[in-house]
């Protein structure tokens, strides 16, 4: 993937992070459980007793974001940008399984086969997360995968 692409991939992906994730400058734990701060970002590296800059933020999510797009290249090469942007958008919020393991995911069978327009259709299956140990659907996921849904198919018109 060239430079240009990836940028416009990055742009597009983090796009859909930002107002899913929204901004806190604090860390917090998110509905699972999870320790987070800035814009999702759940590196071991959190310091609980600083606040994060707005640039500070923003590189944390670009970084995370590029070795989001960076796993999900690796896994389906060569995917339409918006395809792709969505897709690695998915792996920064639940990890690289929705795309890459083709055992535990439909939407990774369906990439791996070239079925696009079918892959993009199983996002919306991931709008659950574990809270206190049950599996819930949560509305900010809901939105967030027909968010990525709609840029997904985008890529494939």
């Amino acid at each position: 993937m060239s430079p240009s692409q990836k940028a416009i991939v990055l742009a597009l992906a983090t796009a859909l992070a930002i107002p899913a994730e929204g901004l806190r400058q604090k860390w917090y734990f998110d509905p699972p459980g999870i320790l987070s701060v800035c814009y999702g970002y759940t590196g071991k590296d959190i310091d609980k007793s600083k606040t994060y800059t707005l640039a500070e933020c923003k590189a944390l999510l670009n970084k995370d974001m590029l070795n989001a797009i960076s796993i999900t290249d690796n896994c389906v090469p060569r995917l339409p940008a918006k395809t792709l942007a969505a897709f690695a958008d998915a792996v920064y919020n639940l990890g690289p399984d929705i795309a890459c393991n083709q055992s535990k995911s439909t939407a990774a069978r369906l990439l791996a086969a070239g079925q696009l327009r079918a892959a993009c259709l199983q996002l919306p299956r991931w709008d659950k997360a574990r809270v206190k140990g049950v599996s819930v659907t949560l509305p900010g996921l809901t939105k967030r995968r027909a968010a990525e849904m709609q840029l997904c198919l985008q890529g494939l018109e």
